[in-house]
């Protein structure tokens, strides 16, 4: 029975999104390759939907914090003096 690691999404999590919440991802999913070695298909199964969830809040707070910093600058642009 192989269960999924979402390493690879953690990783691009971390890299694009959200630093501090997918490292958490990270550490969840490689918990999954070691309890799937010693047989824990539980553990494994439950480490990796935490995985999963912490790669989904990291990228929601990328996309958050991006949506934020577009407005911000149109915003700012928006109030900027225009001199003709």
């Amino acid at each position: 029975m192989e269960v999924p690691t979402y390493l690879v999404h953690a990783i691009l999590a971390t890299l694009f999104c959200c630093m501090p919440l997918g490292v958490v991802g990270i550490v969840y999913a490689a918990k999954v390759g070691t309890m799937q070695a010693v047989g824990d298909y539980q553990g494994a199964s439950q480490a990796s939907d935490q995985a999963r969830m912490w790669c989904w809040i990291s990228f929601g707070c990328g996309l958050v914090v991006m949506v934020l910093y577009i407005l911000m600058m149109v915003g700012m642009a928006s109030q900027s003096p225009r001199r003709y």
